[in-house]
């Protein structure tokens, strides 16, 4: 393995959180022969470390690249500390700034008496320095407990790395968790799982451990309840589920007294709750209680009345050319007058049309300045593209939640919270629907009790990914003002969408559906030429010029004949085939080419681009000698770098999942549907993917399938307790 052995000379450059470090290094020795000519010269180093200082002698193994912009260095793989061998080496150690109140004169002394395993010694013994004259016993201890200090990291490091852990992840660790890191990995090695993940942390403590010790039946059993969560959507379960789940999951098959012996002890950890017959993970169970307090406190403030309401809509109609039917009128009176409302309605109920007035209305009922309107109005959405459109429909800001709240991905806390409170005093959230009992929670945290908080979305679509089903407790609670919206505006005489999207929702098929409209089509299609149907239209959508950024193909799932995966392969061939004008890159078994569609998986606020937003591949820069390859995605105007590695963040986007398509609008959308997509197909989905059409949309496959998607209510099925506990607050303190 090549390395080169030596010391830093400076730091250019650390990054507290990751560990990352470029810095200049004084090369003493190597056994690499392109580093022959740098011995007793210095070269630039990148890489992680876990601590690093200029006392010190480091063994780095790595390898020579040359950066494109900053020239010759040397990539860091791993590294270790050079061991003391010489009396000198260990007198400088000691009587370095590493080591407090030791100077030359107390290290030659501590050397004459213990030796060369004096450190050793030291850290074995309370008594080691007791003997050595000349030394005060206040600066004894001091010496100890920095040599102490010093040691853990180290050892912890080297620990970590024995145990399977890479540098990144032991330095991780450490950055997290400090001097805390070598309790945990000697006591529970699953609080690893914060923020690691728990597979990883099974394998290795099953390496030191029986796959029956206590510490892991705990954890499993906790993981087992969070991936009930994770796929069902619940925040509770029964036992059953929990047994079921744990066999499974980790193939683990207890008897009642162990079980019982298990649960009680996680109860008494506080890690689990039990209440009334049923389980909660804390987390879950502290949220929706924490929720129902935090909605409790928001509503018992005073109403606000607008005494001159209708006329200022009047005027606003005027102004704006438009004319709001009752139930609109009253979502905008009731959601202006009151601290909590809920605003509910499909596509083409207007709901858009409602944020703008209440909006422009709250302003003019305080006459704001326009400094006053961005200090007191929040305009929030989980994702970007429900936000943009937000800002595009009020001429105002708006922003994901995340990004209100300040989330920082790498601790996973919001710097918005109980204790730092976010001003503003107008709260609009949009697409409320897709909010988790965690998020929500956040946001009730990290905003005023005294706001006017206005909740908008579908309580049809689908539920938030998270678990919970927070707008559809919130209106079945029936403690809030909600305002359901109705009668939908049409496009034309002859359209359809809105139409088919209520009659989805109330699982009442008219013969219709089978008819062409002005903004719809359904296309009887095998499944096998569904992949052929689809590219002729986009075919023939092309001819009629539309692009790739107009047309948007939505199915429920990604594998299979007719799933997203092979589908984005046709499209891809369709829209952006090869061309010797145009780089590609190839991840995995996946090629990413300049001008691509592709599609964001994860939050990256430090970027300002969020999970479902979606860009297009501008410039693939390939690797050389110098640098790696570097990928610039344009998301509406934000560009940003992608190395090789943060490919796992994205996937192409001429075909997504109905999922992701949550929160945004497409103008025209192809939706194909089989019955080989029998385990997605429900309701709530298929009601989604309709109501993202904003111009037209085809459907695409056999009506049968569609038939039985319709009238599939498989997603209206989570646990949650939220309504329950709302209403006891509600009624406890009434």
């Amino acid at each position: 393995m090549n390395y080169i052995k030596g010391k830093i000379r400076n730091i250019i450059y650390q990054n507290e959180e990751s560990g990352y470090v470029v810095a200049v290094f004084r090369v003493k020795e190597t056994n690499d022969a392109k580093m022959d000519e740098y011995v007793g010269k210095t070269v630039t180093i990148t890489g992680i470390f876990l601590d690093i200082n200029e006392e010190e002698t480091f063994i780095i193994y790595g390898k020579a690249v040359r950066h494109e912009r900053f020239g010759f260095q040397y990539q860091v793989d791993s590294y270790e500390k050079e061991k003391i061998s010489s009396k000198d080496a260990l007198i400088e150690f000691l009587s370095s700034s590493l080591i407090k109140g030791c100077g030359k004169n107390s290290a030659k002394k501590i050397v004459d008496a213990l030796g060369l395993d004096a450190i050793e010694k030291i850290k074995a013994s309370e008594c080691a320095l007791d003997n050595i004259s000349g030394i005060p016993d206040a600066k004894k201890k001091t010496i100890r407990a920095s040599l102490l200090e010093y040691s853990s990291a180290d050892e912890v490091l080297i620990k970590l790395k024995e145990m399977g852990f890479s540098i990144g992840e032991a330095t991780k660790i450490y950055k997290k968790y400090g001097a805390s890191t070598k309790y945990i990995i000697e006591v529970n090695l699953y609080v690893l799982t914060e923020i690691m993940d728990f597979n990883k942390i099974d394998n290795i403590y099953r390496l030191y451990h029986d796959e029956t010790d206590k510490v892991r039946l705990k954890a499993c059993i906790i993981e087992a309840m969070h991936r009930l969560s994770s796929s069902n959507g619940d925040t509770y379960y029964l036992l059953e589920e929990i047994v079921d789940a744990l066999k499974k999951e980790f193939n683990i098959i207890l008897d009642d007294i162990t079980l019982d012996e298990m649960i009680y002890s996680l109860e008494e950890e506080n890690k689990i709750v039990f209440e009334q017959g049923i389980y909660y993970l804390t987390l879950y169970y502290e949220s929706e209680k924490d929720i129902a307090e935090a909605l409790y406190m928001l509503n018992a403030n005073n109403i606000t009345p607008f005494y001159n309401f209708d006329n200022e809509l009047k005027r606003l109609e005027d102004e704006n050319k438009v004319v709001y039917n009752e139930d609109q009128k009253k979502a905008i009176k009731t959601a202006l007058e009151n601290k909590i409302t809920i605003i509910s309605g499909g596509p083409g109920t207007g709901k858009t049309t409602i944020i703008n007035a209440i909006v422009k209305l709250y302003i003019k009922m305080h006459d704001f300045s326009p400094m006053e309107v961005l200090q007191n109005i929040a305009l929030l959405a989980p994702t970007g593209r429900a936000s943009k459109k937000m800002s595009s429909s009020t001429g105002l800001p708006a922003m994901t939640i995340h990004r209100f709240l300040k989330w920082n991905k790498e601790t996973g806390n919001f710097g918005v919270n109980e204790y730092h409170k976010a001003q503003e005093n107008l709260i609009i959230v949009d697409e409320m629907s897709m909010i988790d009992i965690s998020l929500f929670d956040a946001l009730l945290k990290g905003i005023k009790s005294n706001v006017q908080l206005i909740m908008v979305g579908d309580v049809n679509q689908l539920p938030s990914v998270g678990p919970g089903l927070i707008l559809k407790d919130l209106i079945e609670s029936d403690l809030f003002a909600f305002c359901p919206l109705e009668k939908i505006y049409r496009q034309s005489e002859n359209s359809y969408i809105p139409y088919l999207a209520l009659e989805i929702k109330e699982k009442e098929l008219s013969e219709d559906f089978l008819n062409q409209k002005d903004d719809y089509n359904f296309l009887n299609c095998d499944s096998v030429h569904i992949k052929q149907m689809i590219k002729k239209i986009c075919l023939m959508s092309r001819e009629k010029g539309l692009t790739e950024e107009d047309i948007q193909i939505l199915a429920p799932m990604y594998k299979g004949e007719n799933g997203i995966d092979n589908l984005n392969i046709v499209l891809q061939e369709l829209f952006n085939p090869p061309s010797e004008r145009k780089k590609q890159i190839n991840y995995g078994d996946v090629i990413y080419r300049e001008n691509d569609k592709v599609l964001q998986l994860q939050n990256n606020p430090d970027n300002n681009v969020f999970n479902g937003d979606i860009g297009y591949i501008r410039q693939i820069i390939p690797k050389t000698s110098k640098s790696k390859e570097l990928i610039i995605i344009d998301f509406e105007g934000v560009k940003v770098e992608y190395t090789k590695e943060d490919l796992k963040e994205i996937k192409h986007a001429y075909a997504i999942t109905i999922h992701k398509s949550q929160g945004s609008e497409f103008s025209h959308v192809i939706l194909p549907i089989t019955k080989n997509y029998y385990k997605m197909l429900y309701n709530k989905l298929i009601y989604t993917g309709v109501s993202r059409a904003k111009k037209s949309l085809i459907i695409i496959g056999e009506a049968n399938a569609f038939i039985m998607a319709v009238k599939n209510d498989y997603a209206s099925s989570r646990k949650t307790m939220l309504k329950e506990k709302l209403m006891h607050k509600f009624i406890l303190n009434s």
